[in-house]
């Protein structure tokens, strides 16, 4: 069972995306996690993030995993445990320069499916483009959207619980931006997949959606079996 959950940023994809995997016994796959890892790779070695062809090689040559259980992912990157390093704003500003590569996008694209596979039993994977590009046969799709102002709202408190210094005005400007170039990026922009099933989440909290997003997924399967 392959399970697709789309969205903008700060609209609940990666808490319910692990809620969903820990309920039913599936993988779980932070697409975001990987170009953050991709991104981190060419910040170490200098690379400028204009250069694009020495960026994909990069990504290319990386060895880029997530192992372990979805509350407690590890982010694997050459051997090294980088879960901590890739959630600095630097390598957050960074990985969204590196996602609008095209080369880069591919190579990700690939690695993802075979992640993805790996589990007889199956995956949820949370990005901006699982349902339409990663796996467009997915089982599930579901797009998870929010106004800005609920996202920009969750990721501020986030952020304040970790002691990150930040305004939310300034987080708000943030989501604001990454909106727009999710959207206009040529390469596998952020859509709505046809098929996918769009839930708005600015006025739910997180177990109302996970509640949906089962009873969804336990409807099908009755009317498949």
């Amino acid at each position: 069972m392959i399970i697709a959950i789309d969205g903008p940023s700060g609209a609940g994809k990666s808490t319910l995306g692990k809620m969903l995997a820990k309920k039913l016994g599936l993988l779980y796959l932070d697409t975001g996690a990987m170009y953050r890892a991709a991104a981190l790779a060419a910040l170490r070695s200098n690379t400028s993030l204009d250069d694009h062809a020495a960026i994909a090689r990069i990504a290319e040559e990386s060895v880029i995993d997530l192992i372990g259980e979805p509350e407690d992912l590890k982010v694997i990157l050459n051997g090294d445990d980088v879960t901590s390093d890739i959630r600095t704003l630097e390598a957050a500003q960074a990985a969204s320069v590196v996602s609008t590569i095209s080369e880069v996008r591919r190579i990700m694209v690939l690695h993802q499916r075979e992640i993805g596979a790996r589990d007889p039993k199956g995956c949820v994977l949370e990005g901006r483009d699982i349902g339409s590009v990663v796996f467009p046969n997915a089982d599930f799709k579901f797009f998870l959207t929010a106004k800005p102002e609920a996202r920009a709202q969750r990721r501020f408190s986030e952020d304040s619980a970790k002691g990150r210094i930040s305004t939310f005005d300034q987080t708000l400007a943030e989501i604001n931006e990454r909106d727009e170039r999710d959207v206009s990026r040529h390469d596998s922009p952020l859509t709505i997949a046809p098929d996918a099933i769009v839930i708005d989440t600015s006025d739910l909290d997180l177990s109302e959606v996970f509640d949906q997003m089962i009873t969804k997924i336990s409807e099908h399967r009755a009317e498949s079996a």
